[in-house]
């Protein structure tokens, strides 16, 4: 019988409840509250903490303090990346990040989705991955909803809202953010 873990990793209906998740979820709590307590100096030890919160950390790899995430295991993160303060990945299904993104102040990515049906929501949710290509400049307070995938050198407006996926080399914005123009 599959784990309730292994009921999240596959997109399927899971208790987040379930004391294995809990305690995953108390680690990353743990390791996100040492890393937004590193002093601003603490650059060595801020890596060390990404490399054992993230799945997997590129090199050249920059995330401001205060920086929260359900698990932290769920995100893989490309060379040369950069996040900026009150960043929030809420990873109950893989995040990635390709090469080269940078991330505005407070951009917020979701994986986790609850069904529409009242009851069948109480107690259970699923999650469906994001992706972001290489090159990917998203502005600050931007979402990306679950399921998204933002191709390679878009752009993301500040404070969008993204419902859909994101083709290669073009801007959106608002909310829900539709495409504005190709990059120049």
């Amino acid at each position: 019988m599959p784990s309730e873990r292994d009921r999240m990793a596959a997109g399927e209906p899971y208790d987040p409840d379930d004391p294995d998740l809990v305690a995953d979820r108390r680690r990353a709590r743990r390791l996100t509250a040492e890393y937004n307590d590193t002093a601003p100096d603490g650059s060595d030890r801020r890596c060390d903490i990404l490399a054992d919160l993230f799945g997997s950390v590129g090199d050249g790899v920059a995330v401001e303090p205060p920086f929260r995430c359900d698990y932290g295991y769920n995100v893989a993160v490309g060379d040369d990346c950069f996040a900026n303060f009150d960043c929030v990945v809420l990873d109950v299904a893989p995040v990635e990040f390709g090469d080269h993104c940078r991330l505005g102040p407070g951009v917020h990515v979701y994986t986790a989705t609850h069904p529409m049906d009242a009851e069948k929501r109480r107690g259970r949710e699923s999650g469906e991955a994001v992706a972001v290509g290489d090159d990917v400049w998203i502005g600050g307070r931007a979402v990306l909803n679950p399921g998204v995938d933002v191709g390679d050198r878009a752009v993301i407006a500040s404070g969008s809202v993204v419902v859909d996926d994101v083709p290669p080399g073009v801007v959106v914005g608002g909310n829900p953010a539709p495409v504005i123009r190709e990059v120049e």
